[in-house]
C-alpha cells in the first residue's frame, strides 16, 4: 500500500511518519514546497503519480487566535485544502482520513459532545475547520473525519512543551481553570489514523462517517499543567504552585469552548479503538521530554 500524509512535520504528522506501518506499506509525506494542497492541480498530479491506497490529512491552519486576523489563509488550508482532498480522491477511488477540531462546538454544552452534535463555531478557526469537514462529508463518501482537542507531543510548539518551559523559569504558573477538556497524545491520534486508513484502504465497506479521537478523560488546563508539573518533578524537574485563574482574567482575540470534551463511543464502536487514559499518554511524552521517574532505591545495614 502507498500512503499519502499531508501536515508531516506537524505533530500528528510526525508521529505517522514514526508509526510502525508493518510490511507492505509506503509512506509519502511531502512537505508544503513539494505539493501544495490548495493548488488543485497540483494535487491532481501527485495523485495521478502514485496510486495511492489511502490519503491522510492532518494539515491545518492552527494559529487560533492569528487566524482572527489572518482569515483568507486559514480558510484557504482549513476548508478549500481538504474541499480539493476530498474531490480529487474521490474521483480516484481513494478513501481520504482528515483530522478535524473540538472548536467546531460553541462549548456552551454540558457532558461529552458526540459526533453528531451540532456544530456552532465561535472563532474563524472553528469556522473554517467545520467547513472543511462540510467539503469532505459531501465530496467523499468514503471519509473518516476524525475531531480531536488539546494535541500534545513532544514534537513542536504545544502546551506540555510549553509547560514544561515556563516551570523551569518561573516559581508559580497561573492558568486558566474554566476550560474543560481530554488531552490527546499525537502518538495515539497517529495510531487511529494509521489504523481507520488501512481499514478504509483495505475493505471497501470499513465504517465510514465523523468520529472523536481524544485520549480518556478530562481535566481543565490548569489540572493539565499541575499533572505536567507534577511529572515533571517526579523526572527530577523543579515542582512549582500552579494557581487557577477564569478565562476572562487571560483574555485572547479567539474565544475557546469552555466545554471541550468529546464521546469517543462510535469509535469503539466502528474500529474497536479504545482510547487509553490522558494521564497514561502524559507520562510517555515527559518519559521522552524529561526522562524516566526518578526512583528511590533504600540500602539496608
Amino acid at each position: 500500500m502507498e500512503i499519502l500524509i499531508l501536515g508531516g512535520a506537524g505533530q500528528v504528522g510526525t508521529e505517522l511518519q514514526a508509526h510502525a506501518w508493518g510490511g507492505g506499506v509506503r509512506v509519502h509525506a511531502p512537505d508544503r514546497a513539494a505539493l501544495d494542497i490548495t493548488d488543485a492541480e497540483a494535487v491532481a498530479r501527485a495523485l495521478d503519480a502514485t496510486a495511492y491506497s489511502a490519503v491522510i490529512n492532518t494539515a491545518a491552519y492552527t494559529a487560533v487566535d492569528k487566524a482572527e486576523s489572518d482569515v483568507v489563509a486559514a480558510w484557504r488550508l482549513n476548508a478549500l485544502a481538504p474541499a480539493i482532498l476530498a474531490a480529487a480522491t474521490q474521483a480516484r477511488g481513494i478513501p481520504l482520513v482528515h483530522v478535524s477540531t473540538d472548536y467546531v462546538f460553541a462549548g456552551d454544552d454540558a457532558g461529552d459532545y458526540a459526533p453528531d452534535a451540532p456544530v456552532n463555531p465561535r472563532s474563524v478557526y472553528g469556522a473554517s475547520k467545520a467547513a472543511g469537514e462540510m467539503a469532505v462529508r459531501t465530496a467523499n463518501p468514503r471519509h473518516a473525519i476524525l475531531r480531536t482537542a488539546w494535541v500534545v507531543s513532544p514534537h513542536r510548539g504545544n502546551f506540555v512543551k510549553t509547560m514544561l518551559r515556563l516551570a523551569a523559569e518561573r516559581d508559580a504558573l497561573s492558568v486558566v481553570d474554566d476550560q474543560h477538556g481530554c488531552p490527546t497524545s499525537a502518538t495515539d491520534l497517529a495510531e487511529t489514523c494509521a489504523t481507520i486508513a488501512l481499514r478504509l484502504a483495505a475493505e471497501p465497506d470499513a465504517p465510514t462517517g465523523t468520529f472523536h479521537c481524544v485520549n480518556a478523560g478530562a481535566t481543565t488546563w490548569a489540572g493539565f499543567a499541575e499533572a505536567i508539573v507534577a511529572g515533571s518533578a517526579a523526572r527530577g524537574g523543579r515542582s512549582i504552585p500552579v494557581t487557577g485563574i477564569p478565562t476572562s482574567a487571560y483574555p485572547t482575540p479567539a474565544r475557546r469552548p469552555a466545554n471541550s470534551r468529546l464521546s469517543t463511543a462510535s469509535l469503539t464502536a466502528a474500529y474497536g479503538i479504545v482510547p487509553r487514559p490522558w494521564e497514561a499518554a502524559l507520562g510517555d511524552i515527559l518519559d521522552r521530554l524529561v526522562g524516566p521517574v526518578h526512583t528511590r532505591t533504600e540500602t539496608r545495614a
